[in-house]
């Protein structure tokens, strides 16, 4: 119920139940409002909170508060403008505007649910379904936009002020900065030939305009490999005029809420905002934009997989952790999930990207892994060298030749036969950093012949990186599983 509903019952117990009644009515009518005015401001400041991390108003709102877990800055904009209504308009005005622009919320709200019921976009599976739809929405819909005819000619006209000016902010400022683009006009878009063609005009004059940056997330669990960790998604940022979004990840016990461990977060871990700190101060050496964010789970790893969906990254650069398996993907990932974007594990022995090695035997992770080292190649002019192992050494030069030309890639070419392992461990005993692609194979031929990218790592003495490209797989292909790597 709202503060003026409140108060309306108030003034009826008032009337109804004497002196006595209403004066237990009213205690209890304070208290409700209370508890609505901070529901309201908590909830407002979270529509902020959104609104910031989707660049549609400044994301300095998305500050959180390093004692409380809180975001603090969104908290205080919207208590600021709750005093500046309090003091600029009576409250039953007030009420009439915010029932005004609930309507206008409501409304659209419902015309939101016939779209993405006819949309279907991938991540939408409904656990509940209305009844009867279309019709339910529908009706919803008009019936509240019809509301609005008996809100009073004053109040209407503000809240109609307020809706205009969120869509002209949007067009003069959200609509150059966000990457979100709104569920309507992309289906309308993916589907130009079908629409009407004043329906199209209407979503490209809509569409964001903002740059796409190259988001390079990294998750920080462990401050002693921080550095290493913040230099190399730095020095890859850089060279794709990106930005570094340094993610520390602070793991709880089940046992211990969510809810709490925000409001103990400097009792769980002291040093936890230095560790952000550090990452902000080894970004910035190189020039690069840099985003922090504390994210507190009961997940390890798969809480990663999650905040880089969330955050909409293009590469995350993580630690090679105990829980991470032999690749990116864990034993019950691999048959429910798919990588949200591309990524980099590194088993941290000092970064020293002077002379890279990279194996390889073609295919998509091997391609990640040149990719990369030629960014590395660029900012700190390492000396790439491509390594293939083949059965016969004229077949693998052929190979590797054509394979590094298509890849057009500045490398010191060198074949090896025999052993693959063997090889990778020889020619690494030359080299300051091993670049790696994962493993295609699928489940079955990784149970039954294993993978020897955790052998390599375990017996070479410089840093090991493994690289893996974002790929949609089906189940059947990774029981199957490919032959090659």
């Amino acid at each position: 119920m709202s503060a003026a509903g409140d108060i309306a019952v108030v003034e009826v117990a008032r009337l109804l139940m004497g002196p006595l009644g209403a004066g237990a009515m009213l205690v209890g009518g304070l208290l409700a409002t209370a508890s609505s005015a901070n529901a309201s401001i908590l909830a407002s400041s979270r529509i902020n909170f959104a609104m910031g991390r989707d660049r549609i108003v400044t994301p300095q709102l998305n500050e959180i508060h390093q004692r409380f877990g809180t975001p603090y800055r969104s908290i205080a904009l919207t208590g600021a403008f709750i005093l500046l209504f309090i003091v600029a308009a009576p409250i039953n005005t007030l009420a009439s505007i915010g029932s005004f622009l609930h309507l206008v919320i409501y409304g659209l709200l419902n015309i939101a649910l016939v779209v993405m019921r006819e949309a279907e976009p991938s991540e939408y599976e409904p656990s509940f379904e209305v009844p009867l739809y279309p019709i339910t929405p529908i009706v919803g819909g008009v019936l509240s936009f019809a509301l609005i005819y008996y809100i009073e000619s004053t109040p209407s006209l503000v809240g109609a002020t307020i809706v205009i000016f969120a869509a002209v902010w949007y067009l003069g400022y959200a609509r150059s900065r966000t990457e979100k683009q709104g569920l309507l006009s992309e289906y309308i878009l993916s589907r130009q030939e079908e629409m009407p063609d004043a329906a199209v005009d209407a979503a490209e004059s809509v569409q964001p305009t903002g740059d796409n940056q190259f988001r390079v997330m990294v998750p920080l669990a462990n401050p002693a490999h921080e550095t290493e960790l913040i230099t190399l998604a730095s020095a890859i940022a850089k060279q794709r005029d990106g930005v570094v979004d340094a993610v520390h990840v602070i793991t709880v016990p089940d046992q211990t809420s969510l809810s709490y461990a925000a409001d103990h977060v400097s009792r769980i871990e002291e040093d936890h905002r230095s560790v952000l700190d550090d990452a902000e101060a080894d970004a910035e050496t190189f020039g690069v934009d840099v985003e922090t964010h504390t994210i507190i789970s009961h997940r390890g790893i798969e809480e990663v997989f999650d905040a880089a969906a969330d955050h909409e990254a293009d590469l995350v650069v993580m630690g090679w952790g105990p829980d991470s398996g032999s690749r990116v993907e864990g034993a019950v990932d691999e048959l429910t999930s798919d990588l949200p974007c591309d990524f980099l594990m590194l088993k941290d022995r000092g970064f020293d990207p002077e002379r890279v090695l990279i194996p390889t035997a073609g295919g998509p992770d091997s391609a990640l892994s040149v990719e990369i080292g030629e960014l590395l190649q660029r900012e700190f002019g390492s000396e790439l060298t491509l390594l293939h192992v083949a059965d016969d050494e004229q077949d693998g030069r052929e190979f590797l030749e054509g394979w590094a030309d298509a890849q057009g890639v500045d490398a010191e070419l060198r074949v090896e036969t025999g052993d693959a392992e063997t090889a990778i461990e020889a020619a690494a005993e030359d080299a300051t950093l091993v670049i790696m692609g994962a493993s295609q194979r699928g489940v079955l031929s990784r149970v039954l012949t294993g993978s020897l990218v955790p052998d390599v790592v375990a017996d070479v003495d410089c840093s090991v990186m493994l690289a893996e490209r974002k790929r949609d797989r089906g189940v059947l292909e990774r029981l199957r599983g490919l032959l090659k790597r």
